[in-house]
């Protein structure tokens, strides 16, 4: 059976994972880009289009985060990683942040409890709407998939509710040397989820941490 991966998910170190405040101007709330900048000068995330005066770092950082995309054939996201809108689609004019070609290149399960019709974009990113449960999401998305792993795309709330129904496989956490001090927390409610995984920590000179998490055994 296909693989369930979480990968260059950054947390700070009091276990936020997204700022408060999420808006169309700031995507990952008070936190701004500071979960995110280990990854920004990787030559991975250029590739992915972030501009800079280099073509990107291949050290540690970029090592993991390259391994975002092989053996991925589809993700699933949570509506706050779509987008900053909440509740019903006041129109359906917003396609994402990833302009018309998005970065996935594969099938994308959107959660929310209001869908809308299939958005189908450049590259070979079609994004799917639906309200359903990590179960019946995650057989959507491996119906989607072929033979291809699925990736848990975020948000915090859809990691963490993946987590808490144990579907996860493999989950790469950034531990990113900041503190927010509100936000979206990750581990609330997981308490004991150390003991479904062997762990990893590879330290980057860019002074975060490489947490992997690698299930014990099969479900």
């Amino acid at each position: 059976m296909s693989l369930v991966r979480v990968h260059n998910f950054s947390v700070s170190l009091d276990g936020f994972g997204a700022g408060e405040g999420q808006t169309l101007e700031a995507p990952f709330g008070h936190a701004d880009s500071r979960l995110m900048q280990w990854a920004f000068g990787t030559r991975t995330f250029r590739e992915m289009g972030l501009p800079g005066p280099t073509p990107g770092s291949t050290g540690v950082d970029d090592a993991f985060a390259r391994q975002w995309g092989p053996g991925i054939g589809a993700e699933i996201m949570g509506r706050n990683k779509f987008g900053p809108q909440r509740g019903p689609w006041e129109d359906e004019e917003w396609q994402g942040w990833w302009g018309d070609e998005p970065v996935f290149r594969t099938p994308v399960v959107v959660l929310t409890h209001h869908p809308r019709p299939t958005l189908e974009m450049a590259g070979g990113t079609t994004f799917h709407f639906v309200d359903a449960d990590p179960v019946d999401a995650l057989a959507q998305a491996r119906a989607l998939a072929g033979d291809g792993d699925i990736r848990i795309g975020g948000g915090v709330d859809t990691v963490r509710q993946f987590l808490a129904a144990d579907l996860i496989d493999h989950l790469h956490i950034v531990l990113v040397p900041i503190v927010l001090g509100r936000g979206e927390r990750l581990w609330d409610g997981l308490e004991g989820l150390e003991e479904r995984f062997d762990i990893e920590a590879t330290p980057s000179p860019s002074g975060v941490v490489h947490l992997v998490f690698t299930r014990r055994s099969a479900r």
